[in-house]
């Protein structure tokens, strides 16, 4: 108990510049808890990935037991859906929706990127502050206050200890999703290539080119 109640009271000498610090840690703790979760629910790959059936058999084809947010079974609609689109305007559809999943899939992203500057910005704000409150302390004379001098300088440690801490959070979470994003664009890819060569090959086979 005593351990948090020195907390509480370090992260009050921090100043004002604790409170935007504290907005900026929960947004980033926000955007990860989401992220963590849209990553876990909607990118499980179909248990056919590995042997997948060829996608014309139905809309459904081995990706039924899926959500419908799931980013395996929106990539292969128009695959499986058009069937009698040719190739080509099903390869352009694929890649549109390619692109709209990684859009949303990296949503917030750019936040988490913006706190990994802003946060080491604002705790470099609190020191300054803090140092400024410490040296108006010194009068003609010398030293007037030396309570309120160390105070200062703890205020302008703890703010940029905090605003160190936020950004190192964010930067880690932000570079983890980003290659959890990078890999899981890799597997799309892989598997609309297989669901493709399979339309392709199910055209040739029956005679008619695509």
């Amino acid at each position: 108990m005593k351990d948090w109640t020195d907390l509480l009271n370090a992260v009050q000498l921090g100043g004002w510049v604790i409170y935007p610090l504290t907005v900026l840690a929960i947004v980033s703790m926000t955007i990860a808890i989401d992220r963590a979760y849209v990553f876990l629910r909607f990118t499980r790959a179909p248990r056919t990935h590995a042997h997948p059936r060829p996608a014309t058999t139905g809309p459904d084809d081995g990706l039924k037991p899926l959500p419908v947010e799931n980013v395996f079974r929106r990539l292969s609609a128009p695959l499986a859906q058009l069937t009698r689109a040719p190739i080509w305007y099903r390869e352009a559809k694929t890649e549109a929706i390619a692109a709209e999943i990684e859009r949303d899939m990296s949503r917030g992203f750019w936040v988490l990127e913006t706190i990994v500057t802003a946060a080491p910005l604002l705790g470099l704000l609190g020191t300054i502050v803090g140092m400024m409150h410490s040296f108006q302390l010194f009068g003609g004379n010398g030293l007037v206050d030396p309570g309120g001098v160390t105070g200062g300088v703890a205020q302008s440690l703890v703010a940029t200890a905090v605003g160190l801490v936020v950004a190192l959070f964010s930067l880690f979470a932000f570079n983890y999703f980003s290659r959890r994003l990078e890999r899981l664009m890799d597997e799309l890819e892989s598997f609309a290539n297989e669901r493709i060569s399979e339309i392709r090959l199910a055209s040739e086979t029956q005679g008619d080119g695509p």
